[in-house]
């Protein structure tokens, strides 16, 4: 099954990164970036260094961007082989993508942050570049990038074309934006509820709160199981595109819809 939770953990914080992993969320990402101030982002990445020497689970690392006096330094992090894989900030030239690439170990992925404009644009060459696993939206940087006031019907077009791309360049479904409700369960559930609506995979997330409701928010809902049972035991009665469930033919790419929900 498919990661469907991201967590962030600041990375002048070593004492949280233990409790991060023994959260339940899928995937842990050690945030050098904006959870870091700038004074502090020597000190952390040291921090983020020492304990990736002995560490017994594997974590994402988000690093700094191109261009930034941090980023070269971050690099060094990935010679460490308990680094899954690196989040790259501000993705938008696909040369830049390509030559982080260069420098993974056997096994580590990147997971392209757009969230810029410029990024959006590009979104299909780096989609197509190499050790690419998923894309994931920084929906917050975006709006303030593009002067879109607004995380809901105001980003569904370019929520759209993520899902789309990523699907044409064979990627895992995409990893939507941080919800910034936190005590607000229901909200929460919401933001987790549209994210799938349109096409995403899983969710960034901020607070080990968060962690259930994405979890069951992209799980598929019990009536969605039962009917994709029906589906398959009137194929195992029938022919493909001879028989009908609920009043509606069952053909190829009903069945493999069918399939893919009781794979989860």
């Amino acid at each position: 099954m498919p990661d469907r939770s991201y967590l962030f953990v600041p990375g002048d914080r070593p004492d949280r990164f233990e409790k991060a992993l023994d959260t339940g969320a899928h995937a842990v990402i050690l945030d050098l970036e904006d959870a870091v101030q700038p004074e502090r982002k020597d000190a952390a990445r040291q921090k983020v260094a020492e304990w990736l020497a002995g560490a017994g689970r594997p974590v994402y690392v988000r690093i700094n961007a191109f261009g930034t006096p941090w980023h070269m330094p971050d690099r060094e992090l990935l010679k460490h082989a308990s680094v899954r894989g690196v989040m790259l900030p501000k993705s938008e030239d696909p040369g830049q993508l390509q030559q982080l690439a260069s420098l993974l170990q056997p096994g580590q992925t990147l997971l392209p942050l757009i969230e810029t404009v410029e990024g959006w644009f590009n979104i299909q060459a780096i989609s197509q570049g190499p050790c690419v696993e998923r894309l994931a939206f920084g929906s917050v940087d975006f709006m303030a990038d593009s002067g879109i006031q607004g995380d809901g019907a105001e980003l569904d077009a370019v929520r759209t074309l993520l899902v789309l791309h990523s699907r044409r360049a064979g990627l895992l479904a995409p990893i939507d934006g941080v919800s910034l409700a936190i005590n607000d369960q229901e909200r929460l559930r919401a933001d987790v509820l549209r994210s799938r609506k349109w096409g995403f995979g899983a969710k960034l997330c901020i607070h080990p709160g968060q962690i259930t409701a994405v979890h069951e928010g992209f799980a598929p809902s019990e009536q969605e199981i039962q009917w994709a049972r029906k589906v398959l035991q009137a194929l195992e009665k029938g022919q493909a595109g001879a028989i009908a469930v609920d009043g509606k033919l069952v053909d190829k790419p009903v069945i493999l819809l069918a399939q893919s929900i009781l794979a989860e």
